[in-house]
């Protein structure tokens, strides 16, 4: 069940799914312009967000921005032929590699055979598209190289590509008057590979980018909004653990007994799955 939330006096968002894979979208309002951030998993999705806000007297979106190539935040583009889409030159890139595919259950099964797909995105598409596989992939009209800026309007959204384990093609939309940062996916692991992952680099990479934003509130797109506080907490859990990693060259045991050390009590499941995630990744 969907809910739409507002934020300070310009940006609202839709709650996630976790069913199909749903994430959050954002909506910027300004003077002039109105953006939407990410496109949903399906037109279905794209048009509720649309239409709810509608509503709420917030006009349609002029333009969208892509946080990165995944299904669940690209394959609702189809629905929003009227607005300016908007994407890193590498997401349009990623995104051209999906035209032509079907999206049968026989083809998403194959493609998980063959390691090209993994089962929880086919699981996924087949439960959002369970009656009609009407997907069409529409292709970013405007693509950037590494950062870009646009004035709605009395509010300013800068798009800056981050990269990271989950996509190498992530950006984060920061909606400047706000003071609000939408990270997409960029935090989660590499859902991809064998097994799920984070490498010392790139994380730490990432959380260095993401601290040049002056921000209060930080959008996940698959949890919910968070405070300085909670997101200065899970970049430091990120920093720590990679930096055991490092430091003790991937041994596990080491890894925990060092950070249940530093943390003072036995660690959380998501800090034990973090852990592991580092291992694999190292």
């Amino acid at each position: 069940m969907h809910n739409i939330e507002k934020i300070g006096q310009r940006f609202w968002y839709i709650t996630p799914v976790s069913e199909t894979d749903r994430p959050i979208l954002g909506m910027v309002k300004g003077d002039l312009k109105t953006l939407m951030i990410d496109a949903g998993n399906s037109k279905v999705h794209a048009q509720i967000f649309i239409n709810e806000l509608s509503k709420q007297q917030v006009p349609k979106p002029d333009m969208v921005v892509l946080t990165h190539w995944h299904w669940d935040h690209t394959f609702g583009l189809s629905a929003l032929s009227d607005t300016i889409s908007i994407s890193s030159g590498q997401t349009k890139k990623e995104m051209e590699k999906l035209v032509g595919l079907s999206w049968s259950d026989a083809a998403l099964d194959e493609r998980v055979k063959q390691g090209t797909e993994i089962e929880f995105c086919a699981k996924a598409i087949k439960a959002e598209y369970s009656n009609h596989r009407d997907i069409t992939i529409s292709l970013p009209q405007l693509t950037f190289k590494d950062q870009l800026e646009i004035d709605l309007g009395g509010v300013i959204c800068i798009i800056q590509h981050v990269g990271g384990d989950h996509a190498a093609d992530s950006v984060v939309v920061y909606i400047k008057e706000e003071k609000i940062l939408f990270l997409g996916d960029c935090l989660y692991s590499d859902i991809f590979s064998a097994k799920r992952n984070y490498t010392i680099k790139e994380t730490l990479q990432l959380l260095e980018q993401l601290d040049a934003f002056d921000a209060d509130t930080y959008v996940l797109s698959h949890w919910k909004p968070i405070s300085k506080e909670e997101y200065q907490y899970e970049a430091s859990t990120l920093r720590a653990i990679a930096n055991f990693t490092e430091l003790f060259k991937g041994d596990k045991q080491k890894v925990i007994q060092e950070y249940g050390k530093q943390a003072g009590r036995e660690l959380t499941e998501d800090e034990l799955g973090t852990i592991e995630e580092f291992i694999n990744g190292y």
